[in-house]
C-alpha cells in the first residue's frame, strides 16, 4: 500500500464500510432523515458527506491489501531469525542480518570466508554457503549471541591449520573449483557465475567483497553474489 495514498488512512481508521459511512452522516442528517440505512445510501451516493465517497468494492479490496499486507510483514518477521535482534557490537553479524532476506529468497547468495581458532586452540578456516546454512540450521543462538559459527568439513571449503585435514563440497548453491591455476574458485549453480576468493583479484560478476572486524574471528570475509532471478 502506498503511502502518499489519502485514502488509506481512512482504511485504516475504520473497521467496516458502515463505520466509514457513519462517520460522513451529521446529527443534522439524522434528524431531518430519520433514517440511519437511508444516511449511508445518501453518503454512498455521493449526496452526503464530504468529498467524493469511497465505493464499498474500493474499501473492501483496500481493506484486504492493508490486512494482506501486515499478514506479510509479520510472516517476514518470524522467518527472519536476525529480526529485532541488537547488533551494535558485532559488524559481522550485522552485515549478516542485512542479508539474511536476500539470501533466504534467493536474491544474494553469500560466501562467508572464516578464520579463527576451534575450542582446542587450532586455528581452522573455511568457506561457508549463508544461503544453504540458513536452510539447514536455525539462526537464532547465532544472532542472539549465544551461539559463535564455526567452519565445519561439511561446507564449501574446510581446513585445519595444524591437523592438515582439508574437505570440500559443492552445495545447492555452489561449486567447488578446487583444482584450477587461479586457486579456489566458486561457481554459482544459478547464474553459471564464477566467485574468486583469491584477495588480490578481482572477485567477479555481480559480487562484492567485504571484510569485517571481529572479536571472535582473526578473519571475516563476506562474498557477496548477486544472482539474476526473475521474480
Amino acid at each position: 500500500m502506498s503511502e502518499n495514498n489519502p485514502g488509506d488512512s481512512i482504511i485504516n481508521e475504520f473497521a467496516t464500510y458502515e463505520e466509514y459511512l457513519d462517520s460522513q452522516i451529521s446529527p443534522v442528517d439524522l434528524f431531518y432523515l430519520e433514517d440511519k440505512e437511508l444516511a449511508r445510501q445518501l453518503v454512498e451516493l455521493g449526496y452526503r458527506g464530504s468529498g467524493e465517497p469511497i465505493k464499498r468494492e474500493e474499501f473492501d479490496a483496500r481493506k484486504k491489501a492493508a490486512e494482506n499486507f501486515r499478514l506479510a510483514k509479520r510472516w517476514q518477521a518470524k522467518l527472519l531469525a536476525s529480526h529485532g535482534k541488537e547488533f551494535s557490537n558485532s559488524p559481522f553479524l550485522q552485515a549478516l542480518a542485512e542479508r539474511e532476506e536476500a539470501n533466504r529468497n534467493g536474491k544474494m547468495t553469500t560466501i562467508i570466508f572464516l578464520r579463527m581458532r576451534n575450542s582446542r586452540g587450532q586455528e581452522i578456516s573455511g568457506y561457508i554457503d549463508y544461503a544453504h546454512r540458513l536452510k539447514s540450521e536455525s539462526f537464532d543462538g547465532y544472532f542472539a549471541g549465544s551461539k559463535i559459527m564455526h567452519p565445519r568439513p561439511s561446507d564449501l571449503s574446510f581446513y585445519n591449520w595444524e591437523t592438515q585435514l582439508c574437505t570440500s563440497n559443492n552445495t545447492p548453491n555452489w561449486q567447488v573449483i578446487a583444482d584450477n591455476e587461479t586457486g579456489l574458485l566458486f561457481k554459482n549453480k544459478r547464474d553459471r557465475k564464477v566467485v574468486n576468493v583469491d584477495p588480490k583479484s578481482d572477485p567477479g560478476d555481480n559480487t562484492e567483497r567485504i571484510e569485517l572486524r571481529s572479536a571472535e574471528y582473526v578473519q571475516a570475509v563476506l562474498y557477496n553474489h548477486l544472482t539474476r532471478r526473475k521474480t
